[in-house]
C-alpha cells in the first residue's frame, strides 16, 4: 500500500511550512523527497508518521487517514528520524529486543527482513548504542524501524553525517527492502542519492517544484551546461555573473556550472573574457546536466 497527500499545508503562526502540497507514492516505490534543510521534508515525515496534524488537507498512508487512523497507522509504518534516537545507554541487541516487545513481536519472527542488516552489526550486539559508529547507528536504527514488519517506511535525511561508503552500502539496504514488497519514502539533502529513486519530488520553502523520474528530470534541462575552473575560484563566480549572456552561474564542486543565453555559444570568447579578467588556468568544458542543475533552475 502506498501513500497519498492531497493539499497538505502546515502553518506555525506566521510561519508556512508546508503549502498546498499534494503528492502520490505508489505501493512498493522508492520514493524521494529532495530539498535543502529548512525546505519542510521534516514536517511532511511527521505528519505522515502522524506525529503532527496538518492544518489544512488529507494525507493517508497504507489506506489509513492520518488524523482518523494514527493508531493503526503506527503500527503499519516503520520511521527513522533525522537525529538518531535509539536509546544511547542500551546495547545493539537490548535496543532491538525493545522495539520488538513494543510492537509485540520478536526478533526471531521477523529476521528474514533484518537479517542482511543485523549481520553487519551483531559482532558488536553487546555495545552501548551511544559508543556506535555513524554507519552503525544508522544499521541499528534501521533494524528497529523494519522489525514489526512495516508495509511502509519513512527514512528522514538517514544518511546525513555518515561517511560515503555508508552511504552507498545504504542506498543498497533500501533496494533490497523494496524487493519485500515495502513502500519507502526517504528524504535526503544529497542529490547523488535521488538518482538511486524511482521518482523523486522536488521541495523548497515548503512546496513541490516538480516530480518526475531522476531521469525525465535531468532529460528537461533546457540549457547546456559547462564546467569551468581558474586559478582563482571566486573572481572566477563573479566574473561569470557579470557575464552579459550569463544564464545560470553556481559552485559545483572543483568546478562552477554555466549555462549561456545564446544558442550559439563561443569557448574561446568566453575565456578571452575571463582572461582580461586577470583570471588564468582557464579549463571550460561541455558536461551533463544532474538533478541538481535542474533542481536550482526551478528553483530560480
Amino acid at each position: 500500500m502506498g501513500i497519498s497527500v492531497n493539499g497538505v499545508s502546515k502553518n506555525y503562526k506566521a510561519v508556512k511550512a508546508l503549502q498546498d502540497i499534494s503528492f502520490q507514492v505508489k505501493p512498493n516505490e522508492l520514493f524521494g523527497l529532495i530539498g535543502p534543510d529548512g525546505a519542510g521534508k521534516t514536517t511532511l515525515f511527521r505528519i505522515l508518521t502522524t506525529l503532527l496534524k496538518p492544518s489544512t488537507g488529507t494525507a493517508s498512508v497504507a489506506g489509513l487517514d492520518v488524523v482518523n487512523h494514527f493508531k493503526d497507522i503506527r503500527n503499519q509504518v516503520g520511521y527513522m528520524p533525522g537525529k538518531f534516537s535509539l536509546y544511547q545507554d542500551l546495547t545493539i541487541a537490548e535496543n532491538l529486543a525493545f522495539f520488538a516487545t513494543i510492537f509485540g513481536t520478536t526478533i526471531e519472527e521477523n529476521y528474514d527482513l533484518i537479517k542482511d542488516i543485523y549481520v553487519q552489526i551483531e559482532p558488536f550486539k553487546n555495545r552501548p548504542a551511544g559508543k556506535l559508529s555513524g554507519g552503525m547507528k544508522q544499521k541499528l536504527a534501521l533494524c528497529c524501524a523494519l522489525i514489526h514488519k512495516p508495509k511502509v517506511l519513512f527514512l528522514d535525511e538517514p544518511t546525513t553525517g555518515v561517511d560515503p561508503v555508508s552511504r552507498t552500502e545504504f542506498w543498497v539496504m533500501l533496494k533490497r527492502l523494496q524487493k519485500k514488497n515495502i513502500t519507502i519514502l526517504v528524504s535526503t539533502p544529497y542529490m547523488d542519492e535521488a538518482a538511486m529513486c524511482d521518482r523523486i519530488a522536488l521541495i523548497q520553502d515548503g512546496k513541490i517544484l516538480q516530480i518526475n523520474t531522476p531521469e525525465a528530470l535531468v532529460a528537461q534541462y533546457p540549457k547546456t551546461i559547462f564546467n569551468i575552473s581558474a586559478n582563482n575560484m571566486y573572481l572566477l563566480i563573479k566574473s561569470l555573473q557579470a557575464y552579459p549572456y550569463q544564464h545560470s552561474v553556481y559552485p559545483f564542486g572543483e568546478f562552477v556550472h554555466y549555462s549561456d543565453t545564446r544558442d550559439t555559444f563561443s569557448i574561446e570568447a568566453l575565456k578571452t573574457y575571463l582572461e582580461n579578467n586577470q583570471l588564468s588556468h582557464i579549463y571550460i568544458e561541455e558536461t551533463q546536466a544532474t538533478i541538481e542543475d535542474s533542481f536550482m533552475a526551478l528553483a530560480r
